[in-house]
């Protein structure tokens, strides 16, 4: 089967803090590719704050020069809130004979269990957590760690025994795994760094930023 991973979110902007974690995992577990898809309007955040075309774009122009990214807009073009138990059946239909891996942060295994159908999605592909050094697993709530009793699995290999149901917490021992990590911002901390004219080199691809500032976005 062929494996793609899953990047969501509403990349306002879409920064190297999504994008260098997403490439060590997609080493980690051999992807094929990683489609990132912007979200229209996220249940749990409130709207963007630029345009959906904007930020489509913006995503398009990191994955310019990452061949394993793909940028996928379906949840554009849907009307009302992007839910992702829809995205993922779509997508099954799209590429037959996959396997998908969700990537996610461990904040946002933290509300697993608050999203829509997420059993369902559990059983529509795997779970990718990207953590933290030093986190502590008993400090997670219990319905998470429910969750993770039910289906965390403890490696690769284990992963790939099933075509989904399956939650990896991913191990920051992975090679670069520490030091992709460290970048270490959020986008809103991005747009507030726009907002006050300070250099956001070092977090945004040149393609982006170059688009940012010929459109004065976040001003």
């Amino acid at each position: 089967m062929n494996s793609i991973g899953i990047l969501g979110g509403t990349f306002d902007p879409v920064h190297l803090g999504h994008t260098l974690p997403a490439k060590v995992v997609a080493k980690h577990l051999s992807l094929d590719k990683i489609l990132l898809i912007p979200a229209s309007i996220p249940p749990h955040k409130a709207n963007p704050n630029i345009s959906a075309k904007h930020r489509v774009e913006m995503v398009k122009l990191a994955c310019e020069t990452e061949p394993l990214f793909n940028c996928d807009d379906r949840e554009l073009n849907r009307d009302g809130h992007s839910f992702t138990v829809d995205t993922l059946v779509e997508l099954l239909q799209t590429y037959p004979n996959t396997c998908l891996y969700f990537i996610i942060g461990l904040d946002s295994l933290l509300t697993f269990t608050t999203w829509h159908k997420y059993q369902e999605i559990l059983s529509l592909c795997h779970l990718v957590v990207n953590t933290r050094p030093n986190y502590q697993l008993n400090t997670l709530n219990q319905a998470t760690k429910a969750l993770l009793n039910k289906h965390q699995v403890e490696s690769v290999q284990s992963l790939r025994a099933n075509n989904s149901g399956g939650i990896l917490l991913l191990p920051s021992s992975l090679p670069n795994y520490d030091k992709q990590l460290n970048i270490n911002t959020s986008s809103s901390e991005i747009r507030q760094r726009l907002i006050n004219d300070q250099s956001c080199e070092n977090l945004l691809a040149p393609s982006v930023l170059a688009f940012i500032n010929k459109n004065k976005l976040y001003r």
